[in-house]
C-alpha cells in the first residue's frame, strides 16, 4: 500500500478541520443552553444569551427543585418507563421483523403492507383513547406509559431490512444442525444484528424519555407523572405564578420564566445523552446496512 501524497494529506487535514468545526457548531447550542440556565433573569431578558453572562443566578434551579421529592419521583418513573419500554418495544419489533424478512413466510408482503398502512393512516385520537382505556384498561397505571409505544412500523421496517441483508445460508445451516426458529433468532440473528438493534434502541429510548403525551392523556395520578410532564407543569406554573410565591421560593419578586426553560432542558437531557457514546459506533452502520437491501 503506497503512502499518501502531500495533496491527499492536505485534503485529509482539511476534512478533519471541517468536521471538527461542524462538531463544535453542534455543541454550541448545548453550551449556550447550559450558560443561560445559570444566567440572571433580568440579564437574560435584556441582553439575551451570552457566552459570558453579566450576572449568574441559581433561581431557575431553585424553582425547579422547590419540590425535590416530585422531581426525584419523576426521574424514577421516566427511567423505569424508558428501560422497560425500550426492552419491550425492541423485542416486539424484532420478533415481528424477523418472520417478515424470511422469503419462506406465506403472505409476508400482505402483512408488511398491513404494517406500512399504519404509518399512513390512523383511527384518530378518540378511537385510540377508547381502545386504550376501555378495552385495554391502560389508565392510571405504569403500563399506560409503555404499551402504546411497544409496536412501531418504522422501527420494524428498519430491523426487517437489516435481517434481510444477512445471508440466508446462516439460518439454513443452523436448521440442518437441528436448531429451531427461536434458537436461530436469539442465538444467531440477534448477535449479528447488534448495529441495527443499537440504532433502534437509541430511537426507542429517546421516544420514551421525551414523551409526555401518554402521561397527560392516560394518567391522573401524581405519583405516576413522568419527568417531562412534571417539568412542563412546573414551567407553566412558573410563568403564571405571582410575585408572592416567587419570594417564598427564591427570594425574588421576579420568577425566572425564561431561565427555567433552559434549566428544564439541562435536567432532562442529562441522563439520555450518555447513551450516545455507547451506541454511536453502531448508529451509522446499523442504518446504512439495513438500507442496502430492500
Amino acid at each position: 500500500m503506497r503512502p499518501p501524497t502531500t495533496a491527499e494529506r492536505g485534503l485529509q487535514a482539511a476534512l478533519i478541520g471541517l468536521l471538527s468545526l461542524a462538531a463544535l457548531a453542534c455543541l454550541i447550542p448545548f453550551v449556550l443552553t447550559f450558560i443561560a440556565s445559570f444566567t440572571d433573569e433580568n440579564a437574560l431578558i435584556e441582553r439575551g444569551i451570552s457566552f459570558v453572562p453579566e450576572l449568574l443566578s441559581l433561581n431557575s434551579y431553585k424553582l425547579l427543585f422547590s419540590d425535590m421529592a416530585r422531581v426525584v419521583n419523576g426521574y424514577k418513573i421516566t427511567l423505569a418507563v424508558t428501560v422497560l419500554g425500550t426492552a419491550l418495544s425492541l423485542m416486539v419489533n424484532a420478533l415481528l421483523a424477523y418472520p417478515l424478512a424470511k422469503k419462506t413466510l406465506k403472505y409476508r408482503n400482505s402483512l408488511a403492507f398491513y404494517c406500512f398502512f399504519t404509518m399512513l393512516f390512523s383511527g384518530g385520537i378518540v378511537p385510540w383513547y377508547i381502545v386504550t382505556t376501555q378495552y385495554l384498561g391502560l389508565r392510571n397505571h405504569l403500563l399506560a406509559l409503555i404499551i402504546p409505544y411497544a409496536a412501531n412500523a418504522w422501527y420494524m421496517f428498519l430491523l426487517r431490512n437489516y435481517f434481510k441483508s444477512l445471508p440466508d445460508e446462516i439460518g439454513e445451516s443452523a436448521q440442518i444442525d437441528g436448531a429451531g426458529e427461536l434458537r436461530i433468532f436469539f442465538g444467531i440473528i440477534m448477535p449479528l444484528s447488534i448495529p441495527a438493534l443499537a440504532s433502534v434502541t437509541l430511537f426507542i429510548s429517546l421516544q420514551y424519555w421525551n414523551d409526555w403525551w401518554l402521561g397527560i392523556m392516560l394518567n391522573e395520578e401524581k405519583s405516576l407523572m413522568p419527568l417531562q410532564l412534571l417539568l412542563r407543569e412546573i414551567v407553566s406554573n412558573a410563568i403564571f405564578a405571582q410575585g408572592e410565591n416567587a419570594t417564598k421560593i427564591i427570594g425574588s419578586e421576579r420568577l425566572p420564566t425564561e431561565g427555567i426553560k433552559y434549566a428544564a432542558t439541562i435536567i432532562t437531557i442529562g441522563p439520555i445523552i450518555f447513551l450516545y457514546p455507547f451506541l454511536q459506533k453502531y448508529f451509522v452502520k446499523g442504518l446504512m446496512v439495513g438500507a442496502v437491501k430492500g
